[in-house]
């Protein structure tokens, strides 16, 4: 079976502050992915020049980020979906954060905020049995919670190994 390409953007923003956060996405209730927690992203289109180009089309689409209010540093390697046959590939973005979000309402529940210092705790990662849907066999699969929310699946599998990264100062911009 051929998968089919997406992309996402991994926005991160820094608030009055001076602490960072990460921009997730709760999906609307309609669809394959409803309810989920995820980066804004989705299916390539014919239009675009390239994954990054749909990256930032569907954030803007999805939220209202301006494609210039992003710069990308890095394009992260591509996770492929379990059950929708997509290979993800995932842009981290330093981003301008717009005055109030635009949540496109027929695809996005709710935009969440968290402070990315929350995911880089050591306890932040969690292992659970419920995650996936009732009728499918119960697997331990780690997650990250968000609020009332567990984020799981490919945006999780996008993001733990991001955050070793940016742990690591691979980026100026997240150095302490």
């Amino acid at each position: 079976m051929s998968l089919r390409e997406a992309a996402v953007l991994v926005p991160l923003w820094r608030d009055a502050a001076g602490a960072w956060r990460l921009v997730i996405v709760r999906r609307s209730e309609f669809g394959v992915h409803s309810g989920q927690l995820a980066f804004p992203g989705g299916a390539r289109d014919t239009r675009d020049d390239s994954l990054q180009a749909t990256a930032l089309r569907e954030a803007h689409e999805e939220i209202g980020l301006p494609p210039g209010s992003a710069r990308v540093l890095a394009e992260l390697p591509g996770v492929e979906t379990r059950v929708s046959s997509f290979v993800i590939t995932p842009y981290l973005a330093v981003i301008e954060r717009p005055s109030e979000w635009r949540p496109d309402a027929r695809e996005i529940a709710e935009v969440l905020e968290p402070e990315l210092a929350t995911f880089l705790a050591p306890t932040a990662r969690a292992h659970a049995h419920d995650l996936l849907p009732a009728g499918w066999e119960a697997v331990r699969l780690p997650y990250y919670s968000v609020g009332p929310y567990r984020l799981w699946g490919a945006s999780e599998r996008i993001l733990h190994p991001l955050l070793a990264h940016i742990a690591a100062g691979e980026w100026e911009e997240f150095k302490a």
